[in-house]
């Protein structure tokens, strides 16, 4: 990892940690007003570039049970590079609940075995990478300029 690569991680976690505490609320990406986790997403992209490279339009709740694609690892995909080495610091990190089913959620890792994420009975908060959630880790994604 060089240089530059370790301090847009650190900046990207830096924005990241500064959404801690944004109550939950679906579909929203404003920060201490309320986020979902793609919304926090969004709303670091933002913070780091100044714009979105798309909007994610209008989803339910449920909309990866229902759907038959897969547009949040689809969205990752166009916009991020796919890391193959582990995760670092700064990834955008995807989760699917079972497999086979598309990726549902997704947060930032924020560090050796934790990750920022927008959490339903939370809102945004720093936890643990434990097994339950290691076991559902669907894509790890750089974001551009990383």
């Amino acid at each position: 990892m060089n240089r530059n690569e370790r301090m847009s991680g650190d900046l990207v976690v830096l924005l990241a940690r500064g959404w801690l505490g944004t109550p939950y609320r679906h579909q929203a990406s404003r920060k201490n007003v309320g986020c979902d986790c793609l919304g926090l997403v969004r709303g670091v992209w933002r913070e780091l570039f100044g714009w979105e490279p798309e909007k994610p339009g209008t989803y339910a709740s449920d909309w990866a049970e229902r759907a038959a694609s897969d547009r949040l690892m689809a969205a990752a995909r166009r916009h991020c590079l796919k890391r193959r080495d582990g995760m670092r610091p700064g990834d955008v990190i995807l989760f699917r609940w079972r497999p086979g089913l598309p990726a549902k959620h997704c947060g930032i890792v924020s560090g050796e075995g934790r990750f920022i994420h927008a959490y339903e009975q939370a809102g945004v908060i720093e936890s643990a990478l434990v097994p339950a959630w290691r076991k559902r880790v669907a894509g790890v994604f750089s974001m551009p300029g990383r």
